[in-house]
C-alpha cells in the first residue's frame, strides 16, 4: 500500500524532484517549467470533438483519427501521474506585421525563420528526461507537437499562460511567443495552479485576422486560417481568400502579434530560434526560381521543408499576384510549364493580377487548350 500523500518524506521527495526538473529546464534553455495532472483538462475533449464535428479541422484527418487519445492524456499513456509542461520563448526582434508594407518581400512565420523547433526542443527534453528518470527511478515519455497531446490546454492548466480568444497560449511574461513541450511521468510531482484568463474585453487578435478565421472568441475555423492553408492544406486554395494572404507564404502571425500582452515579451535567447538574416525579408522573386533540389538545400533543417517545394511555390505565387509587381510576371509565366498542377494553377492566378487584361487574355487563348489538368483549366476560365 502507498504511503499517505501527507507523509513528510513523500512531500519532500516531490518537492526535490520538481525543483530538480525546473533547474534542468533552465539549464537546457527553457524559460518556464510547470506541472499539472493528467485529468486537469476535463473540458478539452468536448471542445475538440465539437471542433472536429463542425469540420473546422479542414483536411487534418489525423485530428479525427486521434480524437480519443488527444482528448485524455491517460488514454495516450494510462500510467501517467504527472505532466510537466515546458515553454521556450521564440519572440521576434520586431513586429512581424511590418513586413506587410513590403509586398515584393515574402513573409514567413516567426517560428519558421530558423531551425525546426521540434528538433531543438525534443533534443533538450530527452536530455532532461534521461537525467530525471535516473534520479527518480520513474518512467518518462516526452512529446513535442507531433504526438496526440493537447499541449495548449495542458500548458494553461499548468499555469504557463491561458488560451486567448485566438485559441493560442498567452503568457504574462512572454506574450504569444512560447514553444511548448511536455514530459509525462509515472512520478508524483508538485502541482502548479492554472493561470486565469486575462483577455478581458480585448478582441485585438480577432480583429487582426486577415481572413476572419474566428467564428467567435475562443473558436477558430482552420479552413479560413492562413497558417493552415499555407502549411497543412494541399491543393487549390479558395480564390476568395487569396487576396487576403498578402505576402504571407508560410504561416501567419497577425493574431499573435496583435496581442497587447506582447509588450512584456522579449526576443528569443536561443540562437537556433532567432531568425536567419536571409529569412527576415526574403525576395519573392528568388523563391519563384526554386526547383525541388534548390528548395531542399535552402530550407535544410527548417520546418518550411516539410511542406515540399510544390506547396511552397504555390504559396509564393499567391504572394506574387498580391504584390501587383509586373517585374514578377516573367518568373510566374515560366511556372506555367511546371510539373505540378498546383503550381501551374497559381501561376495562372498570379498572372491574372500582374498582366494587363489584354495581355492576359492573349496568353489565356494561347495556353488554355494545352492544359491537361481540369483544375488548372478552371483557373484559366475563372480569370478570363
Amino acid at each position: 500500500m502507498d504511503e499517505p500523500q501527507s507523509d513528510p518524506k513523500i512531500r519532500k521527495r516531490r518537492e526535490d524532484l520538481t525543483r530538480f526538473l525546473r533547474g534542468e529546464a533552465l539549464a537546457q534553455g527553457f524559460d518556464v517549467c510547470r506541472v499539472t495532472l493528467p485529468d486537469s483538462i476535463p473540458e478539452a475533449p468536448g471542445r475538440l470533438a465539437a471542433f472536429v464535428e463542425a469540420g473546422r479541422h479542414g483536411t487534418m484527418a489525423w485530428m479525427e483519427e486521434t480524437l480519443e487519445r488527444r482528448g485524455d492524456p491517460r488514454v495516450l499513456w494510462s500510467d501517467v501521474r504527472s505532466i510537466v509542461m515546458f515553454g521556450m520563448n521564440y519572440g521576434p526582434d520586431a513586429d512581424p506585421r511590418l513586413l506587410q508594407a513590403e509586398p515584393d518581400k515574402a513573409a514567413i512565420s516567426v517560428y519558421a525563420r530558423n531551425r525546426d523547433y521540434h528538433d531543438v526542443i525534443k533534443g533538450r527534453l530527452k536530455e532532461i528526461a534521461t537525467r530525471f528518470a535516473a534520479r527518480a527511478g520513474a518512467d518518462v515519455k516526452v512529446f513535442v507537437d507531433t504526438a496526440p497531446v493537447m499541449e495548449k490546454p495542458l500548458a494553461a492548466a499548468a499555469g504557463l499562460g491561458w488560451q486567448g480568444k485566438h485559441t493560442n497560449l498567452v503568457s504574462r511574461d512572454f506574450g504569444s511567443w512560447l514553444f511548448l513541450g511536455s514530459l509525462f511521468t509515472t512520478e508524483d510531482l508538485e502541482i502548479d495552479q492554472p493561470e486565469r484568463d486575462h483577455c478581458g474585453s480585448c478582441r485585438a487578435c480577432l480583429d487582426a485576422c486577415p481572413t476572419d478565421a474566428f467564428p467567435a472568441p475562443y473558436q477558430i475555423d482552420a479552413r479560413r486560417c492562413i497558417s493552415y492553408l499555407t502549411i497543412e492544406h494541399k491543393g487549390r486554395i479558395d480564390p476568395q481568400l487569396r487576396p487576403a494572404f498578402g505576402n504571407r507564404i508560410y504561416g501567419c502571425d497577425d493574431c499573435l502579434a496583435a496581442c497587447p500582452w506582447n509588450k512584456f515579451a522579449a526576443s528569443a535567447r536561443e540562437m537556433k530560434l532567432k531568425a536567419r538574416d536571409d529569412l527576415k525579408a526574403p525576395e519573392i522573386a528568388f523563391f519563384l526560381t526554386l526547383d525541388d533540389a534548390d528548395f531542399r538545400t535552402y530550407f535544410s533543417g527548417s520546418p518550411v521543408k516539410r511542406i515540399g517545394r510544390d506547396r511552397f511555390v504555390r504559396n509564393v505565387l499567391i504572394a506574387a499576384g498580391n504584390s501587383r509587381s509586373v517585374k514578377l510576371a516573367p518568373a510566374c509565366e515560366a511556372l506555367l510549364d511546371d510539373t505540378s498542377a498546383d503550381v501551374r494553377g497559381m501561376a495562372v492566378w498570379a498572372l491574372s493580377r500582374l498582366l494587363p487584361s489584354l495581355d492576359f487574355l492573349a496568353l489565356r487563348t494561347a495556353r488554355m487548350g494545352q492544359e491537361p489538368d481540369e483544375t488548372v483549366r478552371l483557373e484559366w476560365m475563372m480569370e478570363s
